[in-house]
């Protein structure tokens, strides 16, 4: 009887999968999700990891006089940044803001705060600046 000869892989296939297994795993980003919440304590109570091309966490804050409602969930860059471009608050704190972040895992937690203070700090800027000049 005939001895077939088995085709041994080469034991660097091995370290390519393991590189490759890993390598995904840490691009992953861990998002906080949820929708159309009333506090940003509710929405925090749920992440996702964010599967690509979504590599960003997307925070939508809509207001309305006391009323807020407030999105996340995982976006592409391009998609995020784009909304954000078009978001816009009046001078009533009324309409809708848009967060972008992908530095770290569940990166969007504080978005309604960081995204209220820092409107209020760019609009004070403008004003003083239009007020000396």
């Amino acid at each position: 009887m005939p001895q077939t000869l088995r085709a041994v892989p080469d034991p660097h296939i091995y370290f390519v999968v393991l590189f490759l297994h890993l390598c995904c795993a840490v691009l992953s980003l861990d998002c906080y999700v949820c929708s159309a919440s009333a506090t940003n304590e509710e929405c925090n109570q749920s992440s996702q990891e964010c599967q690509l091309p979504l590599d960003t966490c997307m925070t939508i804050v809509d207001t309305l006089g006391a009323l807020k409602a407030i999105v996340k969930h995982c976006a592409s860059r391009a998609t995020c940044n784009g909304a954000a471009s078009f978001a816009s608050v009046d001078s009533n704190g009324d309409g809708n803001s848009v967060n972008c972040c992908n530095s770290h895992n569940l990166c969007n937690f504080s978005g309604v705060d960081s995204i209220h203070k820092h409107t209020t700090l760019l609009l004070t800027v403008c004003v003083l600046l239009l007020l000396t000049h």
